[in-house]
Parts: C-alpha cells; sequence; structure tokens
C-alpha cells in the first residue's frame, strides 16, 4: 500500500501540471475537497488526501474525533464499524447500543484497524457500488496532526498553498464522555500555524452554540463556517454573522423549483451574502445527483446560477475542470 501511496502522489502531482488554473474563477469559487478525494479512495484515508492535493483543490477537509487518549483522529462519524474492520478485530467493544466508538480505543489500538469504503454495518453493502472495492487495499486511520504535516510538506515540496478545513464532530457528545475536543483541535491548529483569518484555514461545526463559543469564549480568530442542516437555521443568519465568516449549507436548501424546465432558488444565498456571509454547501457527488441529469448541470445550477463561493465536493478534479472551463 505505501508502494500505491508513493506513485499515487507521484503520478498525480506530475499529470496534474496539465491541468491549467483559471486564477480569477478558482478566487472567486473555493473547491473544498470533501474528505479528499473521496469518490476514488476510501474518505479520510493519507491515500485519498494525497489523491486529492494532487487535484490542486483550495482546500481539503478533515473530520475531528478524539480517541480514548485525546488524540485528534481524522474520521467522519463518531463510530468507526461503516468505515473500519474494527467488529472483527475487537468485537467484545462494542457498545449497548451494538456500535463501536472511536472514543473507546486509544489512537495505537485504532491504527491497528483496516480503513475500507463505507458500508451498512447490518447488511455489509458498500454504500456507493461504483467506488473503491469494499475491503481491498490497506488503509489505516491516522491523526489530524500526521494530515497537516503531510498538507503542509506537500505544499513545500511543490510550491503550492493548499488549505485545511476541519470540522469539530459532535463537540456535545465529546463533552458527555468528558473530553474538550474543540480546545485540543484549536491547540493543535495554533502548534501548526493556524490562528488568524490570513492562515490557509476554515474551521467548520454543525453546533452553532459550540461555534459561538468558539469565536467568543475561546476568542479564536480563524475563518469559522457554520453549517447548517435543518430549514430552521436558515432564519438565523443574522445571529450566525455575529461570530461566522461563511455557512456551509446542504445544497438542497438552496433550490427551491423548477419552472419551464428551469430550477428557481430561495433566497438562502442572497441572504447570506447580505451579512457578509460565505456560503460552501455540500456535497457535490458526481454518483450521487437526484435531481441533476449530470455532474455538469449540478455543478451549472449551484456553482454558476445559484452563485455560491465553492462547495465541497468528493470529485475536485472534475469541479476544477468545470471551473477551469468557466469563461
Amino acid at each position: 500500500m505505501k508502494l500505491i501511496y508513493l506513485l499515487c502522489v507521484g503520478f498525480l502531482l506530475i499529470s496534474c501540471k496539465s491541468i491549467k488554473i483559471n486564477s480569477k474563477n478558482m478566487k472567486k469559487k473555493i473547491v473544498i475537497a470533501h474528505r479528499g478525494a473521496s469518490g476514488y479512495l476510501p474518505e479520510h484515508t493519507m491515500e485519498s488526501k494525497a489523491m486529492a492535493f494532487a487535484m490542486n483543490p483550495n482546500f481539503i477537509e478533515q473530520d475531528l474525533v478524539l480517541s480514548k487518549d485525546d488524540v485528534p483522529i481524522v474520521i467522519h462519524d463518531i463510530y468507526l464499524d461503516d468505515v473500519t474492520d474494527v467488529a472483527k478485530k475487537f468485537a467484545n467493544r462494542k457498545r449497548k447500543d451494538g456500535r463501536y466508538y472511536v472514543i473507546d480505543f486509544t489512537f495505537e489500538e485504532l491504527k491497528t484497524l483496516k480503513v475500507t469504503e463505507r458500508f451498512n454495518p447490518k447488511t455489509g453493502k458498500q454504500f456507493y457500488p461504483g467506488r473503491f472495492p469494499k475491503g481491498k487495499g490497506s488503509f489505516k486511520l491516522h491523526s489530524f496532526a500526521e494530515e497537516i504535516e503531510l498538507i503542509q510538506n506537500l505544499n513545500k515540496s511543490t510550491g503550492k498553498n493548499i488549505g485545511i478545513y476541519p470540522e469539530i464532530k459532535e463537540p456535545k457528545f465529546h463533552k458527555k464522555e468528558g473530553k474538550k475536543l474543540t480546545e485540543i483541535v484549536l491547540k493543535t491548529l495554533a502548534d501548526y500555524g493556524y490562528t488568524t483569518k490570513e492562515d490557509n484555514c476554515i474551521l467548520q461545526c454543525f453546533d452553532a452554540k459550540e461555534l459561538e463559543r468558539i469565536r467568543k469564549e475561546l476568542k479564536c480568530d480563524l475563518f469559522l463556517v457554520q453549517l447548517i442542516e435543518f430549514e430552521k437555521e436558515t432564519k438565523n443568519f443574522a445571529h450566525f454573522a455575529t461570530y461566522a465568516n461563511g455557512i456551509g449549507p446542504w445544497y438542497k436548501q438552496i433550490l427551491d423549483k423548477k419552472v419551464s424546465g428551469k430550477w428557481q432558488f430561495n433566497a438562502l444565498v442572497a441572504n447570506a451574502h447580505k451579512l457578509g456571509l460565505q456560503v460552501h454547501p455540500y456535497t457535490f457527488r458526481a454518483d450521487q445527483l437526484d435531481e441533476f441529469t449530470s455532474f455538469k448541470e449540478m455543478m451549472q445550477i449551484l456553482l454558476i446560477e445559484a452563485n455560491v463561493d465553492g462547495a465541497f465536493t468528493d470529485f475536485p478534479d472534475l469541479m476544477i475542470n468545470f471551473l477551469n472551463s468557466q469563461k
């Protein structure tokens, strides 16, 4: 797997030189590699992050959960059983609800697990059947610090300046477990030079109270994005603007209805822009189009016509190529 990893980095760093970056468009619309190049390799693996880096996104995302020994781990959920083989290796470590929690394992234990493409732990069925085959490869979990070092060192060796886009996951759960996830993440960021809005880092969270605490109580000066999921949250933009610099809505929250075959949009983007909030919707997937006939149509409607400021995507290369095609 190390050979695959090195070949992935080497090949893609060379091949991406042929991609012409339209700086005007890239400044206007940022591309966020969602969990890395997760449309091609298992999410949040170092291999997926290296591949994403080679595609030239503006930012690479890291979801963060604490281990038992307080190490920030890059993984999308507080659970392990839908992206690893934890149920096989530690069958007796599940909780009463039948789930295996990151927080119940030390970093050393977590590193023994094999990471795979996301699947349903009850049925074993792969969530995105057309992606990297489930159970193949020898992918591993890693820490936030390890990923920061990968990105920073690749920036140095390639001359690029790709940023990080970490998310504080389930802060209420961590607090209930006696853990200070937010404080540990902020310290890690500070240790690696991310402390102000000028640094190439955007910090995000779904928990509005926690994100406000990060700004006001913990005195964090990073660029903050308030993630939103529910309709009622779209009424709180004025309050979000008192501590956040942007919002991250589910892309469906931007769409209204089709009239004569054309999509109409609600006022979400316009309302956010009036308050000085950037809009970074999630998640653009070429293999999960729902209301769109093609990925190009999805990007045209949301990135261009709806006028968002950027987006999270599992396929950063496709979004970059699309933006570069815009004149």
